[in-house]
């Protein structure tokens, strides 16, 4: 099988998330797409909102329920932290011989990618698949063979958004599922 890695804290995880996963999805010929909760970005700093790990983990797993071909994953939890995604790719590897894994990551990301752990190792050995960003251009011809953009839809929502609008006892309710929407409220207030 084919399957697509995308990495997030997912706090919380949010329609756009799950949008942005059924494109890729179909526009990168995957078979599943592994949601990677992540316990802590190493290139990010550690945010007192950042629920905990099993938490995120459940309201992922709650949120894809519908989903066959989304799955909310806690691999990196088993590996050392920080979780860096050399690491995760090597170890998915390893355990999952029969799988290939291509690495799902935005403009923004791909913008870093030149200091991420053994960066070099990542772009010699696994498919990297780059979805648009706001204020992230990508020229396509200056990528690696390995490397490609698929053109999918911006989602102007994010975690944090979500987060302060439920502190200010604002709606929520258009922007993550409705599995999850008792739960973020209570999480998040």
């Amino acid at each position: 099988m084919k399957i697509g890695i995308y990495g997030g804290s997912f706090n919380p995880i949010h329609n756009g998330h799950i949008a942005l996963a059924k494109q890729l999805l179909a526009k990168a010929g995957l078979d599943e797409v592994w949601f990677m909760v992540s316990p802590q970005n190493p290139l990010k700093q550690s945010s007192p909102d950042l629920l905990s790990d099993h938490l995120r983990l459940e309201m992922t797993r709650q949120a894809l329920a519908d989903e066959p071909c989304l799955k909310a994953c806690d691999y990196e939890f088993h590996l050392p932290r920080p979780s860096y995604t050399w690491n995760t790719l090597q170890s998915l590897s390893r355990d999952f011989p029969q799988h290939e894994f291509v690495l799902l990551i935005g403009g923004d990301n791909w913008q870093l990618f030149p200091r991420w752990y053994h960066s070099a190792d990542i772009l010699a050995h696994y498919p990297i698949v780059i979805y648009p960003r706001e204020d992230a251009p990508i020229n396509p011809s200056s990528l690696p063979p390995s490397v490609s953009i698929v053109n999918t839809e911006l989602y102007n929502v994010s975690s944090t958004e979500v987060r302060h609008r439920i502190r200010q006892g604002e709606s929520v309710a258009h922007l993550i599922p409705a599995s999850i929407l008792a739960r973020a409220q209570q999480y998040y207030q």
